[in-house]
This record gives structure tokens, sequence and C-alpha cells, in this order.
């Protein structure tokens, strides 16, 4: 009589890449909500434009100037000066912001020769934001102003109580360190729930 071989159970395939299968859809989910909205709302405005332009050459200084912006800017706190080579400010009255244009009156009687543009207005996401550009104009206009009024550089002390940035330079994201560690979180304790459901259903 032959001797009976012992018989195995048949060998079952594992069940870990079911654990991956649960896990990839959360991180990937996790890096859709990173990069997505989430990444955009960090970003102050950029000014995308003005009139005159960077460096151009004008025949004379224009009625106004106009600074052209990615959003809406608040019109609380925006200032714009316009200044000659002497330092004389040509800006006349307050800045008007009509959608996303900031426009600045200028006085008449301006030189000709070069002129430097400071300015600095609120972003949508309520940072300051500022900058400088500087353009010429040919020939001097006929009328001569009431007044000449001399002024250096924009005054930082005059900006809002929130921390002034250069336009399109964020602060450091710690909403989005926040965000990376949660979202990590979520996925070490779906790894370890799907290791335990997968332990238990063997």
């Amino acid at each position: 009589m032959s001797a009976l071989l012992p018989v195995h159970p048949p060998v079952t395939p594992r069940r870990r890449p079911r654990v991956a299968a649960a896990v990839i859809p959360a991180v990937l989910l996790a890096l859709a909500m990173l990069f997505g909205p989430a990444g955009a709302a960090t970003a102050h405005d950029e000014l995308t434009g003005t009139n005159p332009a960077e460096g151009a050459t004008v025949e004379v200084l224009p009625p106004a100037l106009e600074l052209n912006f990615s959003n809406v800017p608040s019109g609380i706190g925006a200032q714009v000066q316009v200044l000659d080579e002497s330092g004389t400010d040509w800006a006349d009255g307050p800045v008007e912001i009509v959608d996303r244009t900031a426009t600045q009156p200028l006085r008449p009687g301006a030189p000709a020769g070069g002129y430097t543009v400071n300015w600095r207005v609120v972003s949508s996401d309520s940072h300051p934001i500022e900058g400088t550009f500087a353009f010429r104009t040919q020939q001097g206009s006929t009328t001569v102003p009431d007044a000449a009024t001399t002024a250096g550089p924009v005054d930082a002390q005059d900006a809002p109580a929130n921390e002034t940035q250069t336009a399109g330079v964020s602060d450091f994201p710690w909403s989005i360190v926040l965000m990376i560690a949660a979202l990590v979180a979520i996925a070490v304790a779906l790894a370890v729930t799907a290791r335990k459901r997968l332990g238990a259903g063997k």
C-alpha cells in the first residue's frame, strides 16, 4: 500500500496590492488639492501693463497714467507718484480704480525728460503690492502748473498694516505646509485601515 502524500492548502495570492490600490487614490486626491485652488490662492495680483509703457518715449506727459493688473485691486491705500528728473511729483489727486485699471490723473505743464513712477496698491488678497517703472517725454507741456510738489519715493510707513510685498511674490506658504501634513496623515490612516480590513478578511 503506497504512502499517502500530504495535502497542502491552496496558496492564496497576497492581498497587499489592495492596500496600494486604496492609498494611491488618496495620494492623487491630495496632490490635486495641493496644486489646485490652494496653490493659486497664495499668489498676489500682478502688474500686467502700463500706459505709458515701461521704457517708452512719448511726445508729452499724458493727462493721466494707467496701470493694469491681473485682478481688481482695492482702492484703499492706492498711491502713485510720477516724478520728473528734479523729483517733482506730477500726480494730481487720488488714484481712480475701475475694474483692473488704476488711473492716476497728472498735472499739466510737465517738462521734457525722464520720469519715474512709484506705485503701491492693495492686492485683491488684501496684501499691499508695489513697484517702479520709468519712461521719457520728448517735449514739455505748454501749460504752466499752479504749484510744483516735490516728493521722494513712496514712504513705506504710509502702507497698510500688512507686510508690503513686490507684485507676484507671495508670503511663505505655511497653509500649504499644514495641508501637506494633513493629507499625509489621511493617507497613512487610510493605509492602516486598509491593512486591518485585509487582515480581518483572511
